[in-house]
């Protein structure tokens, strides 16, 4: 997110003493990606930030391969994920490559009784359903039904729900989560034309520093393994901070679609960009507009890329039998598109109310144990006309 912003209090020059009202140092954390050449954020906190007491355990997270080399179109009941209490617990990763990986969960309680920070991957949090307010190191976002939070690697973060009713559509990215290239000018602003702006991209605006010292635990994942440490210092220290690299939220519902005369292609709708995969929103819009148009998409190959579309809400105009929260997976190297009788029905209409997340990859996923437990085993064959 090439956008700087400030939060609190920082000094006038970077790299240079700053003291609180009773002399007392600030230390200074500069918070960065891709070495020192990425987005970076400098941070000030009340203590120094690397006062680690104890190691408690490490254990292993990595999600379990069921296939490897999938070459199956797959769809999978979101829905069938049962809600559990503890927020990492609750995440269940259903595909996976060297670059990525997608995950559901249905936590239940908030993440008050420890800290967490992912220093394997940026994350993408899309909150289908449940509210509250993502607790940060650099301060606090609310959030609700429809929002992308989008939280840099290192970030040490809490989340808080407003109730127990929460599901989530997760994607952890190992290379960083940026706006469209193609949206920004040579300066990084949005330009004209892009779907949305920065008025749409909402920073942390509460920024709440806990000068404490105690037992502080901090559960860092790291090459799929969670390491628990103990450090003697809060987390939340920062006074103050600026920079480019910090978690902002995106609401779905501001996402503003691109409409044409035919049909258009799916890069019209994405909203994030890594160097291995694409995140795209599918929303409400009008179709086109052409009196012979066609508005259900065309049969394609996904020669590059697999495919995957996470169904939030209304009626997904080119498919059959879909709920909400079914995720479908379409492999690179098989032609797929509408199902039978949909592109006959999406002739004449005028638009669709349909709301999903898709994300397409350049490497193949594979297919975890956990998502053959939410697995429809015959869409695969629901092309087949009688």
């Amino acid at each position: 997110m090439p956008r700087y912003h400030t939060l609190g209090k920082i000094p006038p020059k970077r790299h240079t003493i700053f003291k609180d009202a009773n002399d007392n140092f600030y230390y200074e954390e500069l918070f960065g990606t891709i070495g020192f050449d990425g987005m970076s954020t400098l941070m000030y906190h009340t203590q120094r930030p690397t006062q680690v007491k104890a190691i408690l355990k490490s254990y292993d997270v990595a999600p379990k391969i069921a296939v490897s080399k999938n070459m199956k179109s797959l769809k999978l009941e979101g829905y069938q994920v049962a809600p559990v209490d503890d927020y990492l617990e609750s995440r269940k990763c259903v595909l996976v490559n060297k670059d990525c990986q997608i995950s559901l969960a249905a936590p239940k309680e908030s993440l008050t009784s420890y800290f967490y920070k992912n220093t394997d991957s940026d994350e993408v949090l899309f909150i289908h359903e449940g509210s509250g307010k993502l607790r940060t190191n650099l301060g606090n976002i609310e959030f609700k039904y429809g929002d992308y939070l989008v939280i840099p690697r290192g970030i040490i973060y809490q989340i808080e729900f407003n109730d127990a009713n929460n599901r989530l559509f997760i994607v952890e990215s190992k290379s960083p989560v940026y706006t469209p290239k193609r949206y920004r000018n040579w300066f990084g602003q949005h330009v004209e034309g892009a779907p949305y702006c920065e008025r749409d991209l909402h920073p942390p605006t509460e920024l709440e520093t806990f000068n404490e010292m105690g037992d502080f635990i901090i559960k860092v994942k790291k090459q799929d393994t969670i390491h628990e440490y103990v450090y003697a210092a809060h987390p939340f220290s920062v006074v103050g901070w600026d920079g480019y690299n910090f978690p902002y939220k995106f609401s779905i519902h501001d996402f503003e679609p691109i409409t044409g005369m035919i049909h258009q292609p799916p890069p019209i709708h994405q909203t994030f960009e890594t160097s291995t995969f694409v995140i795209c929103s599918f929303v409400p819009r009008l179709y086109d507009y052409h009196p012979n148009a066609v508005p259900a998409p065309y049969n394609h190959s996904n020669i590059d890329s697999d495919e995957v579309l996470y169904y939030v809400d209304g009626d997904f105009m080119s498919r059959n039998d879909i709920n909400k929260g079914s995720i479908t997976l379409h492999p690179a190297g098989i032609p797929h598109g509408p199902h039978p009788g949909t592109m006959e029905k999406s002739i004449g209409k005028k638009e669709t109310f349909e709301l999903a997340v898709m994300v397409d990859t350049f490497s193949p996923l594979m297919v975890t144990e956990e998502a053959i437990k939410l697995q429809n085993e015959d869409y695969y064959k629901s092309w087949i006309t009688e």
